[in-house]
């Protein structure tokens, strides 16, 4: 087993009751003014964002509000947030939402205590020491932000999205209640499983796979999400699979499937630069760039992919060809994609093919223009990016 480092300090209340709980977590976290931060219509709609006005007035609690969190959240957004926050003295901020919106709220607390432009953090010119607290309530079940270290900002101009990780922003707690989930759209809720089983597959084909335990609880969690999706779709009142499917949510991105130090998450960052030029949803665009990724990097270690088909998407091991294994395996998960609704390219992805200048575009923005490499399973470089790119071009 190699060496890593295992930090997840977020207080879970998990449950059909857990929205009671949130005064005291509030509480015991500081929280004395709060920025209510949300999304669009369906926590009104649900009743949830009532309820949660009504429990903090109850308790004496001041807030102030700001919805209007899009998918891939909006640096515009996040400025206003932090004026908002700063004209008001807040110093909880409170997300109830899912990814989006907690990614949001964890920018909006890293500029809070940054005299400097938010965005310095994410491009990289700036380390910040100290944070607002964030709190969430955690109503869609995907990005795993609600226990992660991570956040990732679309900054409009230039369609840039970035991602920053630092364990500063994991939220001091987290209100789950899978009854909240019951009415998410199908495509929705594929996206957020495609999500899910994508965090662990990107620790999973790492550059350490030694991990005999780490593997085990992976392929767990990834066979649980690949079961339970089916039979959320069928009935999204299915309370005990709606439940699996959102604790595999902060499972899967907390890194107790992994230390993101030995993972690989080279078709997440692919996937930004897809979901910043088209405004796509991002788990279709995870779906849309990984088979295309793994073909191309499978013969790194093709006993990790026949070990993914075989313990994950139920291929039969052909002993007398490991290769065959590993390409039935891609396959399978291809079938899943698409029996869940999901693209398995980009042109199933955005209804045509990308021009080569897009392609271009999209490889000279995820190189930071020829400045970086990705990856860990194999390091792709820009002519790589642009390869893959290029096959997931194709259907």
């Amino acid at each position: 087993m190699v060496d890593f480092r295992f930090y997840a300090p977020t207080e879970v209340v998990f449950g059909k009751e857990s929205e009671e709980h949130l005064v005291e977590m509030v509480r015991k976290y500081g929280g004395r003014k709060l920025l209510l931060h949300y999304g669009g219509h369906s926590a009104e709609r649900s009743g949830l964002l009532g309820s949660v006005r009504e429990k903090l007035n109850e308790a004496g609690l001041p807030f102030v509000e700001l919805g209007g969190v899009k998918p891939n959240p909006r640096l515009s957004l996040v400025h206003e947030g932090i004026e908002l926050c700063r004209k008001e003295n807040v110093d909880f901020i409170l997300a109830v939402g899912g990814g989006s919106v907690i990614d949001s709220s964890k920018a909006i607390a890293y500029g809070m205590k940054y005299d400097g432009d938010v965005w310095d953090i994410y491009a990289r010119k700036y380390v910040p020491t100290e944070t607002l607290p964030v709190g969430c309530i955690l109503t869609i079940p995907a990005a795993g932000s609600e226990m992660s270290d991570s956040s990732v900002i679309t900054k409009e101009e230039g369609d840039l999205k970035i991602g920053y990780s630092n364990n500063l922003c994991r939220p001091k707690f987290a209100i789950m209640n899978p009854v909240r989930t019951f009415t998410l759209p199908p495509y929705q809720t594929a996206c957020g499983a495609t999500d899910i089983m994508m965090h662990t597959m990107e620790r999973y084909f790492g550059k350490a796979d030694d991990m005999t335990l780490i593997d085990n609880i992976a392929e767990a969690l990834m066979r649980t999400v690949k079961d339970c999706v089916f039979h959320v779709l069928r009935n999204p009142e299915d309370y005990r699979n709606r439940a699996n499917i959102m604790w595999a949510s902060s499972l899967g991105h907390n890194d107790l499937t992994g230390d993101r130090g030995y993972s690989d998450f080279a078709t997440h960052q692919l996937e930004h630069e897809l979901s910043a030029m088209f405004d796509v949803a991002h788990g279709a665009g995870l779906a849309a760039i990984w088979p295309s990724w793994a073909r191309y990097v499978h013969k790194e270690n093709v006993a990790r992919f026949v070990r993914f088909a075989v313990n994950v998407m139920d291929v039969p091991n052909d002993f007398t060809d490991p290769e065959a294994t590993a390409m039935a395996g891609i396959e399978a998960i291809e079938r899943f994609y698409h029996a869940i609704g999901m693209p398995t390219n980009i042109p199933e992805l955005i209804g045509r093919e990308l021009t080569e200048d897009e392609i271009k575009e999209l490889a000279r923005k995820c190189s930071h223009d020829d400045g970086r490499t990705i990856g860990g399973f194999k390091v792709l470089d820009k002519n790589d990016m642009t390869e893959i790119y290029k096959m997931a071009n194709k259907q």
